[in-house]
């Protein structure tokens, strides 16, 4: 089988994806059921709720991408970052299906690696650190220079981080996602 099976029913190929088969409704789902930092957070914190942190830290212009940069993850799960360069070949497979995502909400690609997009995942990551993450001393270098946000982060159950992540779509789109 070279598909996985979404929460629609939709039949998805990872690495061949097709815009036609990604809709929100999926990834809103999946996304708000992956823990951040693959589990070990004080409790549980999805990956749908950081990426609405994100959305609202960037300008407006880029909050639709920001929404969605992570994606890819509803489809290929959250691989920790010092992971990601040694499995051979996800890298590639997961720009292909930010390629479809782009495609599917017609969004320029390039977006996704936006450099306030990615000064926004790091500050949330920040904020992540100091508010859900067990205390460590040593330096996360990634997060030199950066300040986390000045509200505390109360993790949101995984039903309420979908809603948080349909209602911030269809904020910025304009757009209800079908049921």
């Amino acid at each position: 089988m070279s598909w996985i099976l979404t929460h629609s029913g939709t039949a998805f190929d990872p690495i061949n994806p097709n815009p036609a088969a990604i809709n929100i409704n999926d990834i809103a789902h999946a996304l708000s059921h992956i823990c951040r930092f693959n589990g070990h957070t004080r409790e549980f914190y999805s990956v749908a709720q950081h990426s609405c942190i994100v959305s609202n830290i960037v300008p407006t212009e880029l909050a639709l991408a920001a929404l969605l940069h992570d994606a890819s993850e509803a489809f290929i799960c959250d691989v920790a970052s010092p992971v990601k360069p040694h499995l051979e070949g996800y890298v590639c497979i997961e720009h292909r299906i930010m390629l479809a995502v782009a495609h599917a909400f017609d969004i320029d690609p390039a977006l996704f690696r936006h450099p306030e997009i990615k000064r926004a995942d790091l500050v949330a990551l920040a904020t992540e650190k100091r508010d859900l993450m067990p205390a460590h001393h040593a330096p996360w270098p990634c997060l030199a220079g950066l300040s986390p946000l000045p509200n505390t982060i109360e993790a949101a159950s995984s039903h309420r981080a979908k809603e948080m992540f349909l209602t911030t779509f269809e904020h910025l789109t304009g757009e209800r996602a079908a049921a």
